[in-house]
């Protein structure tokens, strides 16, 4: 199968390993990111070949693009540079990349193999490394200092996630400049090809060149790991950076996306082809800026998508009299000496061999996957060895497997001739590995590599278990990504398949998932105990990750063949890992399984330990609860299960889980407008955090017991208990209030007390409150208490003082935050921010878009500050003259008020009702009396500023009736006693009210 030859090389691989925001990266201590060093990196330096080293920086540049290696890799590198042409001992490589650490030399090995495919060592003319077996390395390179400064970065780099790449990606330039040729023409292309044939490369090396035009996003989505359809949304959203719950992923994908010019890569779509198609069809129909570059073994069959079929890598012409320089123009024949001498330290194409690795890939089809595989294997047999055997491979499986294709045979011969030629711990560590979907380390390795499966079958010794692992990586079998602090593997999707396949073959499958569920289990619990300790940042690293094996082990335990009471400490254990995913809706799917199993265990008297399946119960109904209200809002069933953990919690006495429940349910009952019950759960709370001796719950008890106080009108209460808990509080060195009682406690208090500043006449200070809870917030990094932030304290306060600008400014912010972290009754609660803002611009649409937000808020149950948004509603009916309407609405807050007992807001109902009978029915005595009891009642709840207000409208009143003087008299003392707030509208609109109203009393 020939070709005509391709001679050029796409040299891309330094630039994937390079740009800013990469994933899935971790900066290690004293170490910098790339965009840092490319801005400010100079100094002394190593220049060799097209590369230059410099180690004060951590950073080695390809020319001018940084190459993206981890720091431990970068400190070999540097340790054999800075000695060229000298033995360097394994020993001291270690002791310098591994400094105070025992390792074993297989860390080592692993770091050497990230480091060569990144300099493309092997490769004609560039030789780097030379390997002294038994003993160490040796840079053999010519090595030139340098001092020349760095270019300064020309642009800012748009933000991706694409992962890099760890090899050239050779022989792919016509595809590449093909698909970015149909990408600037066409917005949704999907690469074809049977597996193993490079799809995913060539995908990402036409995305990072994407990344190199800086015109548009790049966000990669790997579908490989999803073990269903489900999952597509959801892992679509998160490389957006969005959190999307249940149905709301695909309208607020389109809404996030529709200003965002974007690459989106969506890889291996084959297993979830009609979700992935799905989405791709709806976010091309409703993202105009978006293209779509997806890989699959089948075209996704929609509109608009164009179909690139790659074909296998170009190959040699049969001949006998090929060159070695001949055959190296040809890709097919680069990739397999460019793996060859990754395998072979000094491999070297001569031209008696060039025949010979020319046949070698033909009979491969040119396929990149099957190619590597072959290549490495000359660490055992002789080229000419190695063509014999694989043709004796391939005979026997064109045999066996007539029904598949030709080039899935060839693979599958690839697969199996080098998988049947590796060593049994090898065989078996391969097999094992294959149950893991996502990246996994070495523990999760060690876990699996030492399963004893059968009596008399010795389990491996975990320093066995890394010896393998080193092994496979270097064959091709593995991927090891180094870039980070610590080293993470994966199996490429085919590969998984086949070790899956072969699991099943040799009858290990059974115990090898139960074991790979336990493992996660395990891992889960010790996660679940450093989730209070640890930084966000810092515990995601190193678990979130987990995610997709979690629901692969979660899957089988619930199957028929699988063990439902592993699921059900599964799913307990994996309550944390979805908190902080912020995967509510999945939370609380796999929470209401395990919560239907334990159910049907006990009606079965199928439970032996009671009081554990009581504890189980109890944890999944908190969790339950709070993924109902963070992702719904207080339907019926989140109170109800709510009380149920409280319930649990008492039975079993557990201290923790009884303020969690009391927590919940106080903030149930908040949600749905019961402020009395809540402020008896907060009692209750208080108490409990008491007989514990616990000092943090009960400084953030005071905060709730704040909350309730200040809808029930008793503003001064209110404040002194803020002030109290603001002035003891110590916020956690890292989350754990956030972790038990769901918002950042100290965010939210500066939230309630700048609402009680407003109401008692500090409008400034209630303004800097409000702007010192929203900074507090963003500073936590956590949705909720930013969505709160902005929904209950920046943007109500900014409308409430008429800081229209600053109102401007939150609710954009609110906007953006929530079409990244959609919440069905946040986002309801933002639009009817939206359309307070604008009635408080005389815009009436405002009116229609508050109904809207309101019908929605109705729908999830959420009551919170009903009364005063139907308040503002009434009010902008009124000015629009629709005061029929305005009537009934002000009519309906006032019952509502008096129903709930939610009184903080009456007096602005009873103004408004009084203003409203002024201007519509002219019942002038109605008015006036409405207007004294807002005054009244104002005065009596310590809240100042409503009491300007109803003083504004009645002293209106008063002076349309030629009561000047009692107008003065009842406004100027009330405006006097404001020490603040000159800038505020209320001030300002009394002030002026003044100025005639002086007049008129002096005449």
């Amino acid at each position: 199968m020939g070709g005509t030859p391709q001679r050029n090389i796409y040299p891309l691989s330094s630039r994937l390993h390079a740009r800013g925001n990469h994933w899935p990266e971790t900066v290690t201590e004293g170490q910098t990111t790339t965009s840092e060093n490319a801005a400010s990196a100079d100094g002394l330096g190593y220049a060799f070949g097209r590369f230059r080293l410099i180690p004060s920086r951590q950073l080695l540049l390809d020319g001018d693009a940084p190459v993206r290696l981890g720091g431990r890799a970068l400190e070999i590198l540097a340790a054999l540079v800075e000695r060229p042409g000298e033995l360097v001992s394994k020993a001291e490589l270690m002791s310098r990349a591994w400094p105070n650490v025992v390792v074993e030399d297989s860390n080592l090995k692993v770091h050497m193999a990230a480091l060569r495919r990144a300099l493309g060592d092997g490769q004609p003319g560039q030789r780097y490394i030379a390997t002294v077996i038994g003993r160490g390395y040796r840079f053999v390179a010519p090595v030139a200092g340098t001092t020349s400064p760095m270019q300064p970065t020309e642009s800012v780099p748009l933000p991706h996630n694409l992962p890099a790449l760890t090899a050239r990606v050779i022989g792919r330039a016509d595809a590449i400049d093909a698909l970015m040729m149909q990408l600037r023409e066409r917005r949704f292309v999907t690469v074809v090809g049977p597996g193993g044939i490079g799809k995913t490369t060539v995908a990402l090396a036409v995305a990072d060149a994407v990344i190199a035009s800086n015109e548009r996003e790049v966000r990669f989505v790997d579908l490989a790991p999803l073990p269903d359809s489900h999952f597509v949304g959801g892992t679509i959203a998160a490389a957006l950076g969005l959190s999307v719950q249940g149905t709301d992923a695909l309208p607020a994908l389109i809404s996030s996306l529709r200003e965002r010019p974007m690459l989106i890569v969506l890889d291996s779509c084959e297993h979830v082809i009609d979700a992935a198609a799905t989405f791709a069809e709806q976010i091309v129909s409703g993202a105009p800026d978006v293209r779509i570059l997806a890989t699959s073994r089948e075209s996704l069959r929609v509109r608009g998508e164009v179909i690139y079929r790659l074909a296998p890598l170009d190959l040699p012409p049969a001949t006998t009299t090929l060159t070695a320089t001949e055959a190296l123009t040809y890709p097919a024949v680069q990739l397999f000496v460019e793996r060859a001498t990754e395998c072979v330290d000094g491999f070297e194409l001569r031209d008696a061999d060039a025949p010979v690795v020319a046949e070698i890939c033909r009979k491969l089809d040119g396929i990149a996957l099957a190619i590597e595989l072959a290549a490495t294997r000359l660490d055992a047999f002789s080229i000419h060895d190695l063509s014999v055997l694989l043709e004796d491979r391939l005979r026997l499986l064109y045999q066996d497997r007539r029904g598949t294709l030709p080039r899935h045979r060839t693979l599958a011969a690839a697969l199996d001739w080098s998988y049947e030629y590796l060593p049994v711990r090898e065989q078996t560590l391969l097999r094992r590995l294959s149950v893991c979907i996502g990246p996994f380390t070495r523990e999760t390795a060690a876990a699996l590599g030492s399963l004893d499966v059968a009596p008399g079958q010795p389990s491996a010794h975990p320093s066995e278990v890394v010896e393998a692992m080193a092994n496979l990586v270097a064959k091709s079998l593995l991927v090891a990504d180094v870039t980070g602090h610590f080293v993470y593997y994966r199996l490429l999707d085919t590969t998984r398949a086949y070790g899956q396949h072969k699991l099943l073959a040799v009858g290990e499958l059974e115990c090898c998932v139960r074991r790979h569920a336990e493992h996660h289990r395990d891992l889960l619990i010790r996660a679940a105990a450093e989730w209070e300790a640890r930084p966000t940042a810092a515990w995601l690293a190193d678990y979130g990750s987990k995610i997709d094996d979690v629901r692969a082990a979660l899957r089988w335990a619930f199957s028929v063949a699988g063990d439902i009471e592993l699921g059900i400490s599964l799913t307990v254990a994996a309550i944390p890992l979805w908190m902080h995913l912020a995967l509510f809706d999945e939370c609380r799917q796999c929470a209401e399984r395990a919560l239907a199993s334990i159910t049907e265990r006990t009606r079965d008297g199928a439970e032996s330990n009671v009081r554990g399946a009581d504890r189980d119960e109890m944890k999944l109904n908190a969790a339950l609860g709070a993924a109902l209200q963070y992702a719904h809002g207080p339907t019926v069933q989140a109170g109800r299960v709510w009380t149920r953990a409280l319930a649990l919690a008492e039975q079993l006495g557990d201290g923790e889980y009884q303020l969690r429940a009391l927590w919940g349910l106080s903030v149930y009952h908040t949600y749905v407008g019961e402020h009395r019950i809540a402020l008896d759960l907060a009692a209750r709370f208080r108490e409990v955090a008491g007989d514990q001796g616990d000092r943090a719950a009960q400084l953030s008890v005071d905060r709730m017991s704040a909350t309730a106080l200040r809808y029930l009108g008793e503003q001064d209460q209110a404040r002194r208990y803020l002030d109290r808990m603001l002035g003891q509080y110590v916020s956690p060195v890292h989350r754990s209030h956030i972790a038990r009682f769901q918002l950042d406690q100290r965010a939210a208090a500066l939230g309630t007390l700048s609402n009680v500043l407003w109401l008692q006449g500090y409008p400034d200070q209630a303004m800097a409150a409000a702007r010192r809870a929203l900074d507090d917030a963003q500073g936590t990094h956590h949705a909720l208490s930013l969505s709160n932030a902005l929904v209950h304290a920046m943007c109500p306060i900014a409308l409430l003082v008429g800081d229209i600008p600053t109102a401007q400014r939150a609710q954009a912010m609110l906007a953006q935050h929530l079409s990244r972290q959609p919440v069905t009754f946040w986002n309801a609660l933002s639009t009817v921010l939206d359309g307070m803002l604008r009635l408080r611009q005389q815009d009436f649409t405002g009116i229609c878009v508050m109904r809207g937000g309101l019908d929605a808020l109705e729908d999830s149950g959420f009551r919170l500050r009903y009364p005063a948004y139907l308040g503002v509603l009434a009010e902008g009916m009124g000015a629009a003259g629709q005061f029929a309407e305005a009537q009934a609405t002000i009519d309906e807050a006032l019952a509502w008020s008096a129903r709930s007992g939610e009184r903080w807001c009456l007096p602005e109902l009873l103004r408004i009702k009084g203003e409203l009978q002024r201007t519509s029915e002219a019942d002038l005595e109605g008015a006036a009396a409405h207007l004294r009891q807002a005054v009244d009642l104002a005065r009596h709840q310590h809240a100042l500023s409503w009491e300007l207000r109803a003083a504004i409208s009645l002293a209106r009143l008063w002076t349309e009736q030629d009561r000047a003087a009692e107008a003065l008299a009842l406004l100027a003392p009330v405006l006097a006693r404001f020490t603040e707030g000159d800038r505020s509208a209320d001030y300002i609109a009394a002030r002026e009210l003044l100025v005639p109203l002086s007049l008129l009393h002096r005449d």
